[in-house]
């Protein structure tokens, strides 16, 4: 999974800070999704660098918040749209994808689903297709053999994702969709200090 989109879209729902995110996307992706607290850090950091989040105040405790900007705003409903994330797995990206739509309540996750449905699709085609060329050579050629294995893998991960896709459709998604927790977890990165002075003697 895209962590940097995945974090900008919960930020979609509001400032928050990086250890309430951090829990937020475990939660948002039925816990499969688990990463480092560092990361969700150091990738704040950067979406910070990049104008895509800017600072927001800080909790009562000292906590630092981040919100969304409006670029930030429109790479989260790129993401959704289906604009995988750089080197990111297919299958990965489209299972977060909509586990995190269905868990909005703020995001419509039909559509997510349908245009999710159109990738599939068109991958299966796409996989078909050298499947019927490569036929005839199977027998003299043994490359020929691995590449229509390796066809018939990508067809069967399509199917399977279509299936999974129809299932999710068929769900209640309104049951799934929650608002974010009020309960706030007591870890979280706080600003560096500067030096203290010495004490007394």
């Amino acid at each position: 999974m895209a962590v940097r989109d995945a974090l900008l879209v919960l930020l979609t729902n509001g400032p928050a800070y990086g250890f309430q995110l951090h829990g937020d996307l475990a939660a948002r992706t039925g816990g499969r999704r688990e990463v480092n607290v560092g990361q969700t850090y150091a990738t704040l950091d950067r979406l910070t660098n990049q104008g895509l989040v800017e600072p927001a105040g800080s909790t009562d405790d000292g906590l630092p918040l981040y919100r969304i900007t409006g670029a930030g705003r429109a790479a989260a409903n790129a993401w959704l749209g289906g604009a995988d994330g750089a080197g990111a797995d297919p299958w990965h990206e489209s299972v977060d994808r909509v586990l995190i739509a269905v868990s909005m309540p703020a995001v419509d996750a039909t559509p997510v689903i349908e245009a999710e449905r159109v990738r599939w699709r068109a991958r299966r085609d796409e996989a078909e297709a050298p499947a019927t060329a490569d036929v005839d050579e199977v027998g003299a050629h043994p490359r020929a053999g691995l590449a229509a294995a390796a066809t018939s893998a990508e067809r069967a991960r399509a199917d399977a994702m279509l299936a999974w896709l129809d299932g999710v459709a068929t769900s209640d998604l309104d049951a799934s969709a929650f608002a974010p927790s009020t309960e706030r977890p007591k870890r979280g990165r706080r600003p560096s200090r500067t030096a203290q002075a010495p004490a007394d003697a």
